[in-house]
């Protein structure tokens, strides 16, 4: 068990947090809430020792380790994907490195009755016996089924790491992490560069993971599904709900909801108390009453309500000018990079007043032809935009693409035509832009504020095709529920590229599926594809079944050959964990012998023992189990010598 204690951080002389105090428990999955900046990734770093607190402790048994992953990490690395994977497992040179030093220390050694000698030993059990959890096989066998688990194709294992994107290089950080298994596991938005698939099976992983998992993420679904606790940090206080996301929503208002009821009737009751006291408070037959009033007061426990922040986006898209029935047909769309081919002559339509998700795996072509769609990307085949269709499109890097020096309230104005200028201050404040942060300059908002600030824009030009590449990356989960609202209410056409599943669910009744370079058609939302992907799936799994059972004879061996390296290994590490065992039954012996013998050697001192035979008596006992502790260690010697030949 793990104890945050007390823990108190400050930024800029205000509080961040203070008394955050709670435990995490084996196997605990505790997801972290908070508004953006409330410091929930703050949190993760003071847990992970990567930030000092101010104030508190944390406590970490001796046992236990502690893996990390931050939201954004500067990876450098000139290895291929695959060994740059296999790079956390360093440590298993270092121990080769210490368990040689140690034997040549216990071969130079004299004294077997040294603490040193004993230490020396204690510690080659602990390496011997961890080295003997990791094979070779083992470990290469989970790295690469991790990478591909993440996404990677096989033949993307040994491709150098610098031939991948920002995104993509965090998966392998990912990898890295699961391989080392921590007891305790800290993942900060680990969702953010992974696709759905990619999601989804990291999800199942966590499911079963033997550890403790506490996470930061805006994925509801993710939340949901492996949580079951939620630890929220609201105006520098912390609150424990034993609950998943959705469920500890509806707690939080429970708990407001009596919290302000209960708050209410002790304003009530301190306003009666206080009138009372100023009605009485100059009567002398009163004054014994009044004195017990004040003094009431006095050791009431106040309640305070707590500050909750609610602010959210809150808009509406405006009315979509008319359009004809065909809002895009595309044949035999092609796009490639250099020699790379991304899109293999597809056909698609799309209808007026269709809302359709674009789904696959990162690389596979759904930016691109979101790309091609707005005129941003040459391409080959045909591509038929619909009469008088209007499209508004919010790229993926959209609040990149926006002036670094302008202020916001210069970004929309410079949009901005006719009457709708009259109404920016107002559009402005929709978006949370109020007050002094319309002068801010774009280069200093976070991620969220300028995706709040495209997200403003796109009001500015009423559209009848709305094409949205992963728009909910940097909001904060009220805000993405209040953009799904304004999608469900448009009356245009929309396509929206996400990997966001609680986000699609109820939003789209059309989607395409990227992958091989072509797109496949799914009538539905994102659930239905789920289902039908895992139907899919498990066909696949019992056709693989079917298969592997004709070549069951050639891998045989292998797995024999695998089983009986297991049995052996386990059979070496009992032994010599048992031998090790009597190396201390036999020091302990002989230390009890020696001081015997120094009785016996000094007889004016110890007379009465040595009159009595009990001297003798212990002597020819310790003798007798001395002998008997040789010859056992002797057999489990020479049975290990035998094991090993």
């Amino acid at each position: 068990m793990i104890s945050v204690v007390n823990i108190k951080k400050e930024f800029g002389g205000s509080p961040l947090f203070e008394e955050v105090t709670f435990n995490i428990n084996p196997k605990d999955r505790i997801g972290l809430a908070g508004v953006n900046g409330a410091g929930k990734s703050t949190l993760l770093k003071i847990i992970s020792g990567e930030m000092e607190s101010d104030n508190g402790k944390i406590v970490i048994p001796s046992d236990l380790t502690i893996g990390y992953l931050p939201q954004e990490k500067v990876i450098s690395s000139g290895l291929t994907i695959f060994d740059e994977a296999m790079q956390v497992f360093r440590f298993l040179v270092d121990y080769k490195t210490e368990i040689s030093k140690i034997h040549t220390c216990l071969e130079d050694s004299e004294n077997y009755s040294d603490s040193k000698y004993s230490s020396n030993i204690d510690r080659l059990e602990f390496l011997e016996n961890a080295l003997a959890l990791y094979s070779p096989e083992q470990l290469q066998g989970d790295a690469e089924r991790y990478l591909m688990g993440l996404g990677f194709k096989r033949s993307d294992l040994f491709r150098p790491m610098g031939e991948f994107s920002q995104g993509w290089q965090m998966r392998v950080e990912i990898a890295k992490l699961l391989l080392l298994k921590p007891s305790l596991l800290l993942l900060d938005e680990p969702t953010n560069h992974l696709d759905i698939e990619s999601i989804e099976w990291v999800e199942d992983f966590l499911k079963t993971y033997p550890g403790s998992v506490m996470l930061v993420s805006h994925d509801r679904s993710l939340l949901d599904n492996i949580t079951n606790r939620t630890v929220e940090i609201s105006n520098g206080k912390m609150y424990d709900y034993k609950a998943a996301y959705s469920d500890y929503i509806v707690q939080r208002e429970e708990r407001e909801s009596h919290l302000k009821a209960t708050f209410n009737n002790q304003q009530r009751e301190i306003n009666e108390v206080e009138q009372f006291i100023e009605r009485f408070r100059y009567k002398a037959s009163k004054a014994k009453q009044v004195q017990s009033r004040v003094k009431m007061l006095e050791k009431m426990d106040m309640i305070e309500l707590d500050n909750i922040d609610k602010s959210a986006i809150h808009f509406l898209f405006p009315p979509a000018p008319h359009s004809g029935k065909v809002t895009i047909d595309g044949k035999h769309v092609s796009k490639s990079y250099a020699d790379n081919l991304i899109l293999d002559k597809i056909d698609f339509e799309i209808l007026k007043g269709e809302k359709i998700a674009f789904l696959g795996r990162n690389g596979e072509g759904k930016s691109t032809l979101a790309k091609i769609i707005t005129g941003n990307l040459d391409f080959t085949g045909e591509l038929k935009i619909g009469h008088q269709v209007e499209v508004a499109y919010f790229a993926q890097d959209q609040g990149d693409m926006l002036d670094p020096e302008l202020t916001v309230f210069e970004t929309v104005d410079n949009v901005a035509v006719g009457d709708i200028r009259k109404k920016i201050n107002s559009i402005l404040g929709a978006f949370l832009f109020q007050g002094e942060d319309v002068n801010k300059k774009v280069k200093v908002l976070s991620g969220g504020e300028k995706s709040r600030l495209s997200l403003a824009l796109l009001l500015l030009q009423p559209s009848n095709l709305l094409i949205m590449d992963e728009p909910t990356n940097h909001l904060d989960l009220r805000s993405k529920d209040i953009l799904k609202s304004a999608l469900l209410q448009y009356d245009g056409t929309l396509v929206i590229v996400s990997h966001d599943r609680d986000f699609l669910q109820g939003l789209t009744t059309r989607l395409y599926e990227f992958k091989n370079k072509g797109i496949k058609e799914y009538r539905g939302d994102i659930e239905l594809f789920l289902e039908k992907r895992k139907l899919d799936s498990l066909k696949e799994l019992e056709l693989n079944k079917r298969l592997s059972t004709k070549t069951k004879s050639v891998d045989s061996n292998n797995k024999t050959n695998w089983e009986n390296k297991k049995a052996f290994d386990k059979k070496v590490r009992k032994l010599k964990s048992e031998i090790s065992s009597i190396e201390k039954q036999i020091e302990e012996l002989e230390q009890k012998l020696n001081v015997i013998n120094e009785k016996l050697s000094a007889p004016d001192l110890n007379a009465s023992e040595i009159k009595s035979g009990e001297l003798y008596i212990q002597h020819d006992n310790v003798n007798s189990e001395l002998s008997i502790a040789y010859d056992n260690w002797d057999n489990k010697q020479q049975e290990l010598e035998n094991l090993k030949s």
